[in-house]
């Protein structure tokens, strides 16, 4: 399968409790809900389409346990992620969840990388991390993601969890999807490339790269 990752970010980089003030609180953030008021029509549409591409989905504990508590509510057969989230299989990654409490989901527990790995080598269409940010940083240091589908909201909040560390490894990318959205969020869809350097140089009153 085809592990993608998808993210909501703010222009300073953080991915942290995007669609409520509750969502995420850990370490003092209290600038949660910042997708909210910038949400319109096309989001939705890019959202949508990526859950129709889904075959599963992988969530680490904090993630999981917010979407737990708010997505089976949501019955609605017309609403496509809810439809996808319900009903596909899930794994989540946690050493403390024991029983899941949500249909159709496993517990990778034991050297999740391993088990995520393996998932990838098994024919199907996409394994799908949404949020997630620990995961995706870990993913993302193994080198295991394979696109990342990114978007980017014109808010700045200063602090919080972001998607690429200081420590993250070092990593080029070559744009495969881009869109701009009414309320001004930009969409881009990335897969790793090796990173690469290069000078420029003047020469005869030309600039050469």
């Amino acid at each position: 399968m085809k592990l993608t990752a998808q993210i909501f970010l703010t222009l300073d980089g953080v991915m942290q409790g995007p669609g409520a003030a509750a969502e995420d609180p850990s370490d003092g953030f209290d600038r949660g809900g910042w997708l909210v008021p910038r949400r319109d029509p096309d989001m939705d549409r890019i959202v949508a389409q990526w859950y129709s591409r889904a075959e599963a989905i992988l969530l680490g504990r904090n993630t999981f346990t917010a979407m737990r508590g708010y997505w089976p509510h949501v019955t609605d057969p017309g609403n496509a992620i809810a439809t996808a989230l319900n009903g596909l299989p899930k794994y989540v990654v946690s050493h403390t969840i024991d029983t899941p409490g949500w249909d159709h989901t496993a517990v990778l527990a034991d050297d999740p990388l391993a088990q995520i790995t393996a998932l990838e080598q098994r024919p199907g269409g996409e394994l799908q991390v949404h949020g997630s940010c620990r995961l995706v940083q870990a993913l993302h240091s193994a080198g295991l993601i394979d696109e990342y589908r990114l978007v980017t909201f014109p808010v700045c909040v200063g602090t919080g969890k972001r998607l690429f560390t200081p420590d993250a490894p070092a990593t080029g990318f070559r744009l495969v999807d881009s869109a701009t959205t009414s309320a001004g969020a930009v969409y881009t869809a990335l897969t790793p490339e090796p990173f690469t350097t290069a000078d420029v140089a003047v020469t005869g009153g030309r600039e050469l790269r």
